[in-house]
């Protein structure tokens, strides 16, 4: 049963890319007034950032409180349970992948790989490289431990400092010199302050912000309203948004229906990544996203 379902979901998965490419090489001129809006779904395919990368609209995050190596919940699943996390998402349709050399999860791409073609999949890493040579060893090793040429998105990891774009100029250029020889995609950061964002709206370098975001104002950089407001000039500069702490850093349990309902609204927002310890707390996540799913 199962295996039937696995076989089901990938079927929907791809009958939802093919309508995806039938729309774009055919797109509609006239909207009948009787057709119903659109609904956004956890497995919806999104375009990301100015290289219009095809992403879905939930990635999984595999980072959990703090985010460190030693207190990474997800780590007690193993290298193989974080792979298998990832390929049940691949299953729903999920395929947007959100680690970072601090969660310790590399090596689980590189298992997942063994099942899932590398180009069905967008790998989202981020490094805290605090010199370019380090910023030129992180890259390396990060390709090794995943086992692949090209890493999608690489992002410098927990940027606070308001005057960001001049303290990691050194990183920023060696990136840059790997996006030129294409072994790394779109560029970016992932905000953790109001300064950090305000100057990530003026950076013609960012393609990607992660940006904390949800419907509580709990475990970000200002309060609701103010960090909409930042993320509307943010997609105004052609910076791709990725929310993060969509459930608070699990903070928002009680209140989950509602958290996911407002990632599930924010246009600025492309996508979003919810971090999960199991199986079951994906699925669940999944399976709500869908009962809430809410019209674009």
């Amino acid at each position: 049963m199962k295996q039937n379902m696995h076989q089901l979901n990938r079927r929907e998965f791809l009958q939802r890319s093919l309508a995806v490419g039938a729309a774009a090489a055919f797109p509609a001129t006239v909207r009948s007034a009787a057709e119903p809006p659109k609904i956004r779904r956890a497995n919806d395919i999104i375009e990301l950032g100015p290289a219009k990368l095809k992403v879905s609209r939930m990635a999984i995050g595999s980072g959990t409180t703090g985010g460190g190596r030693s207190s990474n919940q997800l780590r007690k699943l193993g290298v193989d349970g974080v792979a298998d996390l990832w390929w049940n998402g691949y299953d729903h349709g999920v395929f947007l992948l959100d680690t970072a050399d601090t969660y310790g999860t590399h090596d689980s791409v590189k298992v997942l790989l063994k099942k899932v073609p590398r180009e069905k999949i967008v790998i989202m890493t981020k490094t805290e490289a605090r010199s370019a040579e380090e910023m030129k060893s992180d890259l390396e090793r990060y390709r090794q431990e995943m086992g692949v040429d090209y890493i999608d998105i690489v992002l410098l990891h927990c940027v606070f400092a308001p005057k960001w774009d001049e303290l990691y100029k050194p990183q920023m250029d060696v990136l840059s010199e790997a996006k030129a020889k294409k072994t790394v995609g779109m560029l970016g950061l992932s905000c953790h302050s109001l300064d950090c964002i305000q100057i990530t709206t003026k950076c013609p370098w960012v393609d990607v912000a992660m940006v904390r975001i949800n419907s509580a104002s709990t475990r970000m950089d200002g309060d609701t309203e103010e960090i909409l407001a930042l993320i509307a000039q943010l997609k105004a500069a052609g910076k791709g948004l990725v929310g993060m702490k969509t459930l608070g850093e699990g903070q928002l349990v009680d209140k989950i229906d509602d958290a996911l309902k407002f990632a599930l609204t924010k246009s600025g927002v492309d996508c979003f990544s919810i971090g999960c310890e199991s199986q079951e707390q994906f699925l669940d996540n999944f399976n709500r996203i869908a009962k809430v799913a809410q019209p674009a």
